[in-house]
């Protein structure tokens, strides 16, 4: 496939995202190339260690290829897009549970999708030109492919802050946030790799990590913990209205863009993983209820349309002039019965 090239070299399992005027998006059939991969490498004593990276220097992977499901959903096809899911989030299962070291070099922008693929191994690599985000609520989705247990798991309130305003983060900042492990300068990469492929030793990628630049989240982190606490959508929002500060007024606007629908089920989602210390399957479970639903219930089409195809910037969002009902937000997180995200291998 021209847009990933999957191979063994030496020790080393190796994924290869290579579309990088695309900004290596991921696509469903990239998405299944993977997980085979990964099924035959997890039974092959020849390979160590999996490696992921990217060509270019714009992006490990800027997320999903999500034009074929705007499409398919205007067209009122919900399945592709259930379907895209569900194999996404199994994928990333996988990665997060591989019984050997995933290690991801994640240059650019990681976002999204690439959140799923490079964020959930074992040693996940930064350099001075990292940035990662989870920005779906800006399209009417809820910080998904795990990310929701990621920010559940960041200190204080860092994951509401995070999954609310999609704030970007640097190398300290990944780190500090529970996104990656290593800061590696760009220039010794290709020498750690070539290490990786020869040894099959994952311990190779410690020796090499350097001091991180500092968080500039840091800072902020006792106004994150005092404005990003409360119960509600409603609650963080009355917070921030009162404020009088740069920080307040940066996310209040940051929040003005995102789907209202999409932020309070993102609070919501993180409360509950915290409250049940809750692992990767859970997470994905509660993604997928609301991912199943997005199209037709929620906001996403039309994140998309705004952001995506007529560029806009202008969504017509639901409940954008006052605050989110819980019933909307309990409808749209409610089980799925038969439809539930299972995990088995067909």
């Amino acid at each position: 496939m021209s847009d990933i090239d999957i191979r063994v070299t030496g020790r080393a399992g190796r994924i290869t995202f290579t579309r990088p005027k695309a900004l290596n998006a991921l696509s469903y059939d990239m998405c299944m190339a993977i997980d085979a991969a990964l099924r035959n490498w997890r039974e092959d004593d020849e390979v160590a260690l999996v490696i992921i990276d990217a060509e270019g220097d714009k992006a490990f992977c800027a997320g999903g290829d999500i034009v074929q499901l705007y499409e398919t959903g205007r067209a009122g096809d919900f399945a592709y897009g259930r379907r895209f899911w569900r194999d996404e989030y199994r994928v990333n299962a996988m990665i997060y549970e591989y019984p050997k070291p995933v290690i991801s070099f994640l240059q650019g922008f990681t976002m999204g999708g690439g959140v799923g693929i490079g964020c959930h191994g074992a040693h996940r690599v930064v350099d001075d030109s990292s940035q990662i985000a989870m920005p779906e609520c800006g399209i009417g989705l809820v910080p998904d492919v795990g990310g929701s247990l990621m920010l559940a798991r960041a200190p204080g309130h860092m994951g509401e802050y995070l999954g609310l305003t999609g704030t970007r983060m640097g190398p300290g900042d990944a780190i500090l946030a529970g996104f990656a492990d290593h800061y590696i300068p760009r220039g010794d990469w290709a020498d750690l790799i070539e290490m990786l492929e020869a040894s099959g030793d994952a311990s190779h990628v410690e020796r090499h990590g350097q001091q991180a630049p500092e968080a500039s989240l840091a800072a902020v982190r006792p106004e994150i913990d005092a404005h990003f606490a409360g119960e509600t959508l409603a609650d963080i929002r009355g917070s921030l209205t009162v404020a009088d500060s740069d920080f307040a007024r940066g996310a209040l606007k940051a929040l003005d863009r995102a789907s209202p629908l999409s932020m309070a089920c993102t609070v919501e989602m993180l409360h509950r993983l915290r409250a049940e210390d809750a692992g990767i399957r859970t997470a994905l479970d509660q993604e997928y209820r609301f991912t199943f639903r997005a199209m037709e219930q929620g906001d996403f089409l039309e994140g998309i349309r705004a952001a995506i195809i007529d560029k806009d910037r202008s969504p017509a969002w639901q409940y954008a002039e006052g605050e989110v009902p819980a019933e909307a937000v309990s409808d749209m997180l409610a089980p799925l019965g038969n439809d539930a995200l299972t995990f088995e291998e067909e």
